[in-house]
């Protein structure tokens, strides 16, 4: 069963950043389509590469890669590790932001995140992504269901440029379909190796949830198999 969050709940608050990305406010890339936006400015490459950078994922990454995001401390980077896993965005702000404050959790995630179901994902999850204002959000609830991360490619290209697109896209996923995934769709599962690719396409065909988390529990034990889980679905005729 999932362990206790208390440990990081109980933590007292430490100091909060200076400085940081608050959800609230909408970015100036928001307000026009990306066609009719003006001549973009200068990027230095070294912010480019920032921008995309993988993004810590609060159920996989070791202690002292937690403890090395700026405002977590080593206390805090352990009552994270043992509060795992984490099923939702909400969840887990909910106990760092209790831990270190709203303001530095948010900052936190510029370079930690658990990534997010777009097709299930609530508009104040949304609103926690570094840079995303009310505007954005709409935006990325407007064309649910997606499909694929290349239809998410395409529709928020329209308002926001290649780069902006990829950034926001380390945020967000959409779960694959147990029975048709390909192995490089299983592969980008975070956390999966090959041998679990392998056991995931074991037991095709999949009738339902429940018979996965029964085969795949054969392998990992239940709080793995929670976020798995997470990255799947069952799409009808799949």
């Amino acid at each position: 069963m999932y362990r206790s969050r208390s440990a990081l709940l109980a933590l007292v608050m430490i100091p909060v950043l200076s400085a940081g990305c608050a959800g609230g406010g909408d970015d100036a890339a928001e307000s026009e389509p990306a066609a009719a936006a003006s001549e973009p400015a200068a990027v230095d490459a070294a912010d480019a590469d920032a921008a995309t950078a993988a993004l810590l994922n609060p159920n996989l990454a070791t202690e002292d890669e937690l403890a090395a995001v700026a405002g977590i401390t080593a206390e805090v980077a352990a009552a994270v590790v043992g509060g795992r896993p984490y099923l939702r965005a909400a969840d887990l702000h909910a106990a760092l932001a209790e831990a270190v404050g709203d303001e530095a959790a948010r900052t936190a995630y510029g370079a930690l995140w658990l990534p997010i179901n777009l097709n299930d994902v609530t508009n104040d999850e949304i609103l926690l992504i570094p840079g995303v204002g009310d505007r954005m959000a709409h935006e990325f609830e407007e064309y649910r269901p997606y499909v694929d991360m290349g239809e998410f490619r395409m529709e928020i290209g329209k308002y926001v440029d290649e780069e902006e697109v990829e950034r926001l896209a380390r945020y967000v996923y959409v779960p694959i379909d147990l029975n048709s995934a390909t192995r490089d769709e299983i592969m980008a599962v975070p956390g999966m190796s090959e041998r679990m690719a392998h056991e995931f396409e074991e037991y095709r065909p999949y009738t339902d949830l429940e018979q996965f988390r029964r085969e795949i529990g054969k392998y990992v034990d239940e709080d793995e198999v929670a976020r798995f889980e997470r990255y799947v679905t069952l799409n009808p005729g799949g």
